[in-house]
C-alpha cells in the first residue's frame, strides 16, 4: 500500500511540474507576443494621428497662403491703379512700393513652395503607413481569419483595423480637397516657375493612387461563407442549402452609405473551370446584389450581409463528367463580389473574393470537405489557387497536431494535450516518428488511406469522436475525465501501480463513428489483470448516459454476485467523487394505482444497465471480492432472490 501511495504522489508530481512548465512557457509566449501587438499599434496609431495633424497643419498653410497672395494680389492692383490715376507718385516712392511688392513675392513664393513640399512628405507618410496597413496589418488579419475559420483562436475584431484605414482615407480626401483649392490660387495667379504648377499633377496622382489602393484594399470579407446549420463548419456548402457571408468596407465614410451595390458571383474568373476535368459549375440561386450601409450592422461599419443564397449545380447533358483527378471534397471553388465607387472625378472598381470553398451535394461528404478546407488554411495562403489539390503538399506534425487539437477546443473547453497529440502523431507517422515535430504527412495518409489495418481513414476515425464527444460526452471531456488518445501499451503502464479497480477512459481505434470504453486493473502486483469493455457507440449512449453506465456497470460469472469493479477514476480518484454531478437524479415517485380500477394496467419500473458476462476465472478470488456499498447492495437486491443472496453468502462462510 505504502508502494502504490508513493507511485501516486511520484506520478502526482510528474504531471504537476510539466503543467507548471508548460503553463509558465504559454505565459511567457503570450506575454510577449501582447506586448509585440500593443507596441505595434501604439506605433501604427501615432503614424496615423501624425498624419492626420500634418492635414491640420496643411489646411492652416494653405489658408495663410490664401491671405498672402489675396494681399498680394491687392497691392498690386493698388499700384497699378496709383499709377493710372496719378502721376505725381515720386520716383522713389514707386521704387519703395515696388520693392514691397517684391518681398511679398518672394514670401508668397516661399509659403506655396512649404505648403507643395508638406503635402509631399505627407503623402510619403501616408504612403508608408498605408503599406503597413496594407501589406502587414491587413495581411496579419486575414491570416488570422484563416485559422480561426479551421477552429484557431478567435480573430481580432475589425474595428482598430477600421479606425485606421478611415483616418488615413479621410486625411487623402482632405489632401484632394487641398490639392483643388492649391489649383484655384494658381489659377489667379501663375508664375514661372510655379512650385504648384510644377508639382500639383504629380501630387494629384499620387493622392488618387494611394485612396484607389486604400479604398480597393478595404474591401473584405469579413465573414465567410456558411451555412447556419452548421456553424463551426465554414467554407463547406451544401447545394439547396441556404448560406450566409459579409462583406464590409474598411474606409467607413458617411458619403459611401447606401451608394455601394455589391454583386456576388461564383467562379468568376476560374481557370480551373475549362482546365481541369469534371469540374463542376455552379448558379447562384436567391438575392445576389446587395447595398452596402451602416445601419444593419450592430457596430454601424460599412457592410452588406447576404443571408439567403443557395447554389445549383449546372447539369451537363449525357454521361456524368466529374470524373476528374479531383473527387467532389477536393473540388475548389470561391465566391468573387464586386461594387464601383463614384464621386466627382473619381471611378474605382472594387473586388474580393472569399477563401475556397468547397460544395457538396450530400450531408454524408461534410467530414471530408472540411478536411480539405482544413488542409487548405493550414497550408496555403492564396485564396486563388483552386487547383492545390491537384498536388497538395504534406503537412509537418507540428502545424497539423495544433490544427488537430483547436478541432476539439472549438466545440468544447479543452483540446489535446501532449499525450494525446503523441499518441495521435504515432498514428500517423509510425512509432518510432511519433514524436518528431518535423513529421511529414501526406494529404492521402490523413484523408483518404485506411490507417493501419482498419477499413477508414485517420481524419473519419476523428471526426466519429468529436460527433460522439459534442452529443454524448461535452461534460466528462470539459472536465478532463476522459483520457481518450491513448495506447493499449501506455494504458497499462499507467495502471499498473495502481490500486484495484483503478480505471480510464479511453476512445476505441477500431469504430468509424467513435466509441469510448473503458479499463480497468485488478489483481495484486504479481497477477495484475486488465480488462477492457466492448466499446460503446451512440447508439448505446443515446439510451443510457456514460456516468449512469459507469455507475452500474457490473461484471458477473456463473454462481457469482454482479459487481461493480470500477472503483477510482484514474489516478486516484473516487468513481462518485468524479461522476457523481452527472448521474441521472430518480424520477418522482409515479402516483398509487387505483385500487379501484382494473387489475394489472401499472407497468414495473425497468433501468438499462450494462453487465459483463465473464468466465469465473477472470474475476478475483472470493476473499478479494470489492465491497458494495449500500447503493450498489440495494441494486443486487433488486436483481437477485433475496434467498439466493443468503445461499451464496452462507457458501462464502462455510468456505
Amino acid at each position: 500500500m505504502a508502494m502504490i501511495i508513493y507511485n501516486c504522489l511520484k506520478e502526482e508530481r510528474k504531471i504537476l511540474n510539466s503543467a507548471q512548465a508548460s503553463n509558465e512557457m504559454e505565459v511567457g509566449s503570450v506575454q510577449n507576443t501582447v506586448i509585440g501587438m500593443l507596441d505595434k499599434q501604439k506605433e501604427l496609431d501615432a503614424k496615423v494621428k501624425a498624419i492626420k495633424s500634418s492635414v491640420t497643419d496643411v489646411e492652416q498653410d494653405i489658408k495663410t497662403l490664401e491671405d498672402m497672395q489675396d494681399e498680394y494680389d491687392f497691392k498690386c492692383k493698388t499700384l497699378q491703379n496709383r499709377e493710372h490715376e496719378s502721376s505725381n507718385m515720386s520716383q522713389e516712392e514707386y521704387k519703395k512700393e515696388q520693392l514691397s511688392l517684391q518681398q511679398m513675392f518672394l514670401s508668397l513664393d516661399l509659403k506655396r513652395k512649404e505648403v507643395v513640399n508638406k503635402i509631399v512628405q505627407l503623402l510619403h507618410s501616408a504612403e508608408h503607413t498605408q503599406t503597413a496597413l496594407i501589406n502587414d496589418e491587413l495581411v496579419e488579419w486575414k491570416h488570422r481569419q484563416q485559422t480561426a475559420c479551421i477552429g484557431g483562436p478567435p480573430n481580432a475584431c475589425l474595428d482598430q483595423l477600421q479606425n485606421w484605414f478611415t483616418t488615413v482615407a479621410e486625411s487623402l480626401q482632405q489632401v484632394r480637397q487641398q490639392l483643388k483649392k492649391l489649383e484655384e490660387l494658381e489659377q489667379k495667379f501663375t508664375y514661372d516657375p510655379d512650385p504648384i504648377t510644377k508639382n500639383k499633377q504629380f501630387l494629384q496622382d499620387l493622392t488618387h493612387t494611394l485612396f484607389k489602393q486604400l479604398i480597393q484594399s478595404s474591401f473584405v470579407v469579413e465573414r465567410q461563407p456558411c451555412m447556419p446549420t452548421h456553424p463551426q463548419r465554414p467554407l463547406v456548402l451544401k447545394t439547396g442549402v441556404q448560406f450566409t457571408v459579409k462583406l464590409r468596407l474598411l474606409v467607413k465614410l458617411q458619403e459611401l452609405n447606401y451608394n455601394l451595390k455589391v454583386k456576388v458571383l461564383f467562379d468568376k474568373d476560374v481557370t480551373e473551370k475549362n482546365s481541369v476535368k469534371g469540374f463542376r459549375k455552379f448558379n447562384i440561386l436567391g438575392t445576389n446584389t446587395k447595398v452596402m450601409n451602416m445601419e444593419e450592422s450592430t457596430n454601424g461599419s460599412l457592410a452588406a450581409e447576404f443571408r439567403h443564397l443557395q447554389l445549383k449545380e449546372q447539369k451537363n447533358a449525357g454521361s456524368r463528367t466529374n470524373e476528374g483527378p479531383l473527387i467532389v471534397t477536393e473540388e475548389l471553388h470561391s465566391l468573387s463580389f464586386e461594387t464601383q465607387l463614384c464621386q466627382p472625378g473619381l471611378v474605382i472598381d472594387l473586388e474580393t473574393t472569399s477563401l475556397p470553398i468547397v460544395v457538396i451535394s450530400n450531408v454524408s461528404q461534410l467530414p471530408s470537405g472540411w478536411a480539405s478546407i482544413l488542409w487548405f488554411n493550414m497550408l496555403s495562403t492564396d485564396p486563388k489557387n483552386l487547383s492545390f489539390f491537384l498536388n497538395p503538399p504534406c503537412a509537418k506534425w507540428s502545424k497539423l497536431s495544433e490544427v488537430l487539437s483547436w478541432q476539439f477546443s472549438s466545440v468544447t473547453k479543452r483540446g489535446l494535450n501532449a499525450d494525446q497529440l503523441s499518441m495521435l502523431g504515432e498514428k500517423l507517422l509510425g512509432p518510432t516518428n511519433g514524436g518528431s515535430q518535423d513529421g511529414l504527412i501526406p494529404w492521402t495518409r490523413f484523408c483518404k488511406e485506411n490507417i493501419n489495418d482498419k477499413n477508414f481513414p485517420f481524419w473519419l476515425w476523428i471526426e466519429g469522436i468529436l460527433e460522439l464527444i459534442k452529443k454524448h460526452l461535452l461534460c466528462l471531456w470539459n472536465d478532463g475525465c476522459i483520457m481518450g488518445f491513448i495506447s493499449k501499451e501506455r494504458e497499462r503502464a499507467l495502471l499498473k501501480d495502481q490500486s484495484p479497480g483503478t480505471f480510464l477512459l479511453r476512445f476505441s481505434e477500431s469504430s468509424r463513428e467513435g466509441a469510448i470504453t473503458f479499463t480497468w486493473v485488478e489483481g495484486s502486483q504479481n497477477e495484475l489483470q486488465f480488462h477492457s469493455v466492448e466499446p460503446y457507440t451512440k447508439k448505446e449512449l443515446s439510451a443510457v448516459t456514460f456516468p449512469d453506465i459507469i455507475r452500474n456497470y457490473k461484471v458477473m460469472a456463473a454462481e457469482n454476485i454482479p459487481e461493480n469493479p470500477l472503483r477510482f477514476l484514474y489516478p486516484n480518484i473516487p468513481k462518485d467523487n468524479a461522476f457523481g454531478k452527472y448521474y441521472s437524479r430518480p424520477k418522482e415517485a409515479p402516483e398509487p394505482m387505483d385500487l379501484d380500477g382494473p387489475k394489472g394496467n401499472g407497468y414495473i419500473k425497468t433501468e438499462l444497465i450494462s453487465v459483463s458476462e465473464v468466465h469465473p476465472s477472470r474475476l478475483q478470488s472470493p476473499e478479494n471480492l470489492l465491497p458494495m456499498s449500500p447503493e450498489e447492495f440495494d441494486e443486487v437486491s433488486r436483481m437477485v432472490d433475496p434467498a439466493d443472496i443468503d445461499t451464496v453468502m452462507c457458501t462464502h462462510i462455510q468456505l
